[in-house]
């Protein structure tokens, strides 16, 4: 009997150990960091790897370094020209020092979000409606900067931000619209407006060229009328010299027919 009470209190034993053991021993992979506690103090970080942790005596908690992607949810943001647009965006952060994201912050994921959300309004508040939609990229480095200092103290590092998107009201995307057609209206007319002023100064010029050139205007007359001539259906009214006209007036004269006989 004393045996078996024996034998059976050393297997007890065995399994013991061995449990312990198995709790002692930790496996972390390549992307896991293991922040170790010794009595509830901070004690260091340890992996990746195969590490020992001390029963009891010592507590691990796993930290993943890898990018995390965070969805932060549409937020209702008032532009510095009075205009209610709701905007959401995408943040990518990675833990960079495992012990602050465990000590300082009671849930960093938790903390980043709630403070990816305030931030997006604070700095696109500070931004017209313009900006928003043409200066998109401008102001991911913004917030990305602002929450990137602010997370630096949780051993956080913020590496982008992408604003998705950025949506209007009916009422408004209408009044974009009208603004946008009345902007080409007026590149319209002022692209117009310089043809014009640019054709009247090439026709200036040209008068002078012609002006200097008397025979010049003769060649570009007879150019004008072989191209007049080509279309069958015009009626062409050819104009005489007032030289010819005048000779003709004095050929018929009666004083100048008596003198010539």
């Amino acid at each position: 009997m004393f045996l078996f009470d024996l034998g059976s209190a050393f297997i007890v034993l065995a399994i013991l150990i061995i449990a312990l053991l198995a709790s002692a021993i930790r496996i972390l992979r390549e992307y896991e960091r293991g922040v170790v506690f010794q009595l509830g103090r901070y004690w260091g970080v340890k992996g990746p790897g195969l590490i020992i942790v001390i029963p009891v005596v010592q507590q691990m908690v796993r930290v993943d370094l890898r990018t995390v992607v965070l969805d932060v949810p549409t937020q209702d943001v008032i532009s510095r020209d009075n205009v209610s647009v709701k905007v959401n965006a995408v943040l990518y952060f990675r833990v960079v020092e495992p012990d602050k994201a465990i000590i300082q912050v009671a849930n960093y994921f938790e903390a980043t979000s709630q403070l990816a959300q305030t931030t997006l309004r604070a700095v696109l508040g500070k931004h017209e409606l313009d900006d928003m939609l043409a200066e998109r990229e401008r102001l991911n480095i913004d917030i990305q900067q602002v929450l990137d200092a602010q997370t630096d103290a949780w051993g956080i590092k913020v590496a982008n931000v992408e604003i998705k998107h950025v949506d209007l009201d009916e009422s408004m995307i209408r009044a974009i619209a009208r603004q946008a057609e009345a902007e080409r209206e007026r590149r319209a007319k002022v692209i117009h407006a310089e043809g014009e002023l640019q054709a009247s100064e090439k026709l200036m010029q040209a008068a002078q060229v012609l002006a200097r050139q008397p025979g010049a205007m003769q060649l570009r007359y007879l150019q004008t009328l072989s191209m007049i001539a080509g279309d069958r259906a015009s009626t062409i009214v050819l104009p005489l010299p007032m030289e010819m006209m005048s000779g003709l007036a004095d050929a018929l004269r009666p004083g100048a027919r008596g003198g010539s006989l």
